[in-house]
């Protein structure tokens, strides 16, 4: 939906003056360390991620079967193809 020039500066405006009118409050604080700890698991679960599925583009090219990588990782072989087939397929020259 398009949004004209003077639609954009109202908006501005209006974001603008609840910045002004903003009253800090105690309860409006977050704590950074919990955010920080948060934010270094979801990277390490993005790690662990890709190299579960480069490991699993691997297992593919040697021969395993869907069956043997979703045991390994702990579902059924059609799941671990949907999940990663579509990825190793894309991978491959």
């Amino acid at each position: 939906m398009p949004r004209s020039v003077q639609d954009i500066l109202d908006h501005a405006d209006t974001l603008a003056k609840r910045f002004e009118d903003y009253e800090h409050r105690p309860e409006d604080e977050r704590d950074p360390v919990a955010y920080t700890k948060l934010r270094k698991a979801v990277l390490a679960r993005s790690d662990a991620e890709r190299s579960v599925a480069d490991a699993v583009l691997e297992a593919r090219a040697t021969g395993y079967s869907w069956r043997t990588i979703g045991s390994l990782i702990g579902t059924f072989g059609e799941a671990a193809r949907q999940r990663y087939g579509t990825k190793q397929a894309l991978r491959s020259p």
